[in-house]
């Protein structure tokens, strides 16, 4: 499971302090913690046991909120541009060919 991110969005600011808006840039982990990065003119990174707690200690009574961000799509720009063969297509050059790629650069032979 990869993780998933969020923004901790806060539509009042009952200390004065952090705003309104995204405040705060999030992850959580398979293991359930989360990694939170404030925004701001006082940027700073935390890691809590879970969104359970971040919410307990930031969240001041529903004045704040996580919102998820949607996953995009599961193939990235690595995969569409390195396309991996899976093991049992990967066979040893035959006997007297000539290898491909950086290892048969003539250079090296």
């Amino acid at each position: 499971m990869r993780p998933r991110t969020f923004e901790l969005v806060r539509y009042r600011d009952p200390s004065g302090v952090s705003g309104t808006g995204v405040v705060a840039e999030g992850c959580e982990f398979s293991d359930g913690s989360v990694a939170l990065r404030w925004c701001g003119n006082n940027p700073a990174t935390a890691v809590w046991p879970d969104i359970d707690s971040v919410l307990a200690v930031h969240g001041h009574q529903g004045a704040t909120e996580v919102r998820w961000i949607e996953e995009q799509s599961r193939s990235s720009l690595f995969d569409e541009l390195h396309q991996v063969r899976p093991p049992n297509s990967v066979a040893d050059p035959l006997p007297g060919s000539h290898a491909r790629g950086w290892a048969g650069a003539r250079h090296l032979r």
